[in-house]
């Protein structure tokens, strides 16, 4: 009986201290509080840690059919008055997106940047468009070949007089809002093509002086998420000595984001290659800013998860536990260094 006895004594995984060890201390009361603080520090952040979410990447392939792409723009001309200024979409198949909902505004700049006025676009057409539009020459031909053709009227001759004017002045024009466009390959584009070819002419007195500098502050395909990068934002394109045309082409990849307690996010992020063409002297193009777009057929779904609250205690308990092992090792260590100090001058005192 006894032998069974001490045999269970020997499991006991905590055994009693020595009487001299179980001694409160001033470097042990130090030790206990910075342990404590280190403690309560990990455990905020294993808390933090825990509370947070992480995301999970999926793809697969798109399914969705006919709806819409929203495209959000908001960009500066500095150079260009929004008289001048017009915005087209068409897509892969020629057509028009000028049946569509659009939400375009229009804000016209000081030299200093401060609005002056506003202009609502209630569609995309094209003042005097053919419906036969080449994406890379379009209808602003050489202007001498078809001058005869046009009549330079009072109303044309106020455009002149008025668009010359905001240029002297240094206005510049803020083009934002929303195009609600088909799901498939096509482009938009933000341009003087609205204007009458005759006019154009008196206004610019040639393509080369067409400047469409720009400035995109948002350049987005849907709603943000958090964590999306659109690589257009920010972007500055400022030409100083020659003309040109600039070409946006994009991939856009169609995108869910799956929150945990929200509603699924649909929205599309993108990639992006951009092309200049500088005027050249005899080129019958007009300068303007294309932006091409083709679509994946490879949808991401992002997905938002939360870590188990097993996995937090497992986590806690090795960090707790290790802070506490750690602070009684430095406890024992401080201890037996001051009682080797002590001991040490006890021994010089009697000698």
């Amino acid at each position: 009986m006894m032998g069974v006895k001490q045999a269970i004594k020997k499991l006991d995984a905590f055994p009693r201290a020595e009487e001299h060890l179980l001694q409160k201390t001033r470097s042990g009361a130090i030790v206990s509080i910075i342990g404590m603080l280190i403690m309560a520090t990990l455990f905020l952040h294993e808390l933090r840690y825990y509370l947070s979410t992480y995301t999970v990447h999926q793809m697969s392939v798109d399914l969705k059919r006919g709806e819409t792409l929203p495209i959000h723009i908001n960009m500066t001309f500095p150079s260009l008055p929004c008289d001048v200024l017009s915005v087209d979409a068409i897509d892969m198949s020629g057509k028009h997106e000028v049946d569509l909902d659009t939400n375009i505004w229009k804000l016209r700049l000081s030299r200093d940047g401060h609005i002056i006025g506003t202009e609502y676009l209630s569609d995309l057409v094209e003042k005097e468009h053919s419906d036969k539009h080449d994406d890379d020459k379009d209808h602003h031909e050489d202007p001498n070949l078809k001058s005869h053709l046009q009549t330079f009227d009072q109303e044309s001759e106020s455009m002149v007089k008025k668009v010359k004017h905001a240029m002297a002045n240094g206005e510049g024009c803020r083009v934002y809002g929303v195009l609600d466009v088909q799901r498939v390959a096509g482009n938009f584009h933000i341009s003087v093509h609205g204007l009458n070819i005759f006019v154009a002419q008196m206004i610019f007195e040639g393509a080369n002086h067409v400047n469409v500098s720009h400035v995109i502050h948002d350049l987005s395909f849907g709603p943000k998420y958090p964590g999306i990068q659109n690589p257009l934002d920010g972007t500055v394109r400022i030409l100083q000595q020659t003309g040109g045309t600039f070409k946006y082409y994009i991939k856009i990849v169609p995108t869910e984001y799956r929150y945990i307690w929200k509603e699924v996010l649909p929205t599309n992020q993108f990639s992006v290659t951009e092309y200049f063409s500088p005027v050249k002297e005899f080129d019958r193009t007009w300068p303007a800013v294309y932006f091409l777009y083709d679509l994946s057929p490879i949808t991401v779904t992002i997905k938002e998860e939360r870590r188990s609250f097993l996995h937090f205690v497992t986590r806690l308990s090795a960090v707790l536990g290790g802070t506490f092992a750690l602070t009684g090792m430095l406890d024992r260590w401080m201890y037996r260094l001051l009682e080797a100090v002590m001991k040490s001058k006890t021994r010089s005192v009697f000698s």
